[in-house]
């Protein structure tokens, strides 16, 4: 520790403005995953107080005296001035965890349930968004990781056990080899799926839109490069005749396959997708799926998770009123947290 400080210190009086050392980021045994640990704190912290710098600069010089909190990793509040890149990773997907387990899940201090066989049903909480989608399960109390893999490098830090796949609203649709492709690459906000107008990619939206799923006479008039025109249905069938031309082609069978027949099956495939990881939270670990509830959210979330529920034999689902802010809403639900960690070397004793 001693040596860290001095180093630090060192790089202080040289200039540097984000010093980061394994001793206060994760002082704990397992040299390896504590420098990996390190190194992502290094890295996201400069853009964590790039970002709480603009926040601050929106509003006047009182802020300071305003008790202002984010998100951590492992669900809970901490102030501003502590909030640090390797606990910030799951922040956003933390969020929604807090607010399905605060809303879909019957608490002691919480309205009775509907029935006793409610009261103490464990909860799957489904968080669909356009890039991917996190799984999470909550049985009355948080399920934490201590370490975990995140783009290929060790993480040594208190998170949230959630789950992500890279299916989400925007997933990319491919037919390749004989296949129904969906994802891991993502049309993304802009350009955005082909029904956005901005000449983007077929995605899981387009396919939404297609099957009728997602009526464009319900959606404002946002989209387009001019952020003035509605959802083109149009375009999105224009890319999903193409598309089948292709599969027929490709699969050379008597019978072809129709537009909707081909949207319908990207769809199934994204569900599969997003199912697996629910498995792996349940079955994998011993818990029958079909004893829990089903509680989806996020903006894509309510579009699949009927079909979801049926592919796993799950019997009820929650969709609440804020679905679509839910992780946002999740915020104000939270606690606010702190933790220590101390490491500690000693010789065994020999009791005999």
């Amino acid at each position: 520790t001693e040596h860290e400080r001095r180093a630090k210190a060192i790089a202080a009086e040289l200039g540097f403005t984000q010093i980061s050392i394994s001793s206060e980021v994760m002082p704990m045994v397992r040299m390896v995953p504590r420098g990996c640990t390190t190194c992502v704190d290094a890295y996201l912290t400069p853009v964590i107080k790039q970002y709480l710098s603009n926040f601050r600069s929106g509003f006047d010089a009182n802020i300071d005296q305003v008790r202002v909190s984010f998100m951590q990793s492992d669900g809970g509040l901490t102030p501003m001035h502590s909030f640090s890149g390797n606990r910030a990773i799951l922040s956003g997907p933390a969020g929604g965890v807090v607010g399905y387990a605060r809303t879909s899940y019957h608490h002691d201090d919480g309205p009775p349930a509907a029935d006793e066989e409610d009261a103490q049903k464990p909860v799957i909480g489904f968080d669909m968004g356009g890039t991917s989608t996190d799984v999470s399960r909550y049985a009355g109390s948080y399920e934490h990781v201590f370490e975990t893999v995140t783009a290929g490098v060790t993480v040594q830090c208190p998170q949230l056990d959630i789950n992500t796949v890279a299916a989400g609203g925007g997933s990319r649709l491919f037919f390749k080899n004989g296949l129904f492709v969906v994802g891991p690459e993502s049309a993304g906000a802009h350009p955005g799926p082909v029904c956005y107008r901005k000449g983007g990619f077929l995605a899981v939206t387009d396919a939404n839109v297609m099957l009728g799923r997602i009526q464009p006479h319900l959606f404002p008039s946002i989209f387009g490069e001019e952020e003035d025109q509605p959802i083109d249905f149009e375009s999105a069938k224009m890319a999903f005749e193409s598309i089948t031309q292709e599969v027929n082609k490709g699969l050379g069978k008597s019978k072809a396959y129709t537009v909707d027949e081909v949207a319908f099956g990207f769809i199934r495939v994204a569900n599969e997708a997003m199912a697996r990881p629910i498995r792996n939270l349940t079955t994998m670990k011993g818990y029958d799926v079909t004893r829990h509830a089903l509680s989806c959210f996020g903006g894509a979330g309510p579009q699949h998770c009927c079909a979801i529920a049926k592919s796993l034999g799950m019997k009820k689902i929650y969709v609440h009123r804020y679905s679509g802010i839910l992780s946002a809403y999740g915020l104000s639900l939270a606690d606010v947290v702190v933790e220590k960690q101390k490491p500690f070397s000693g010789a065994a004793i020999d009791s005999g």
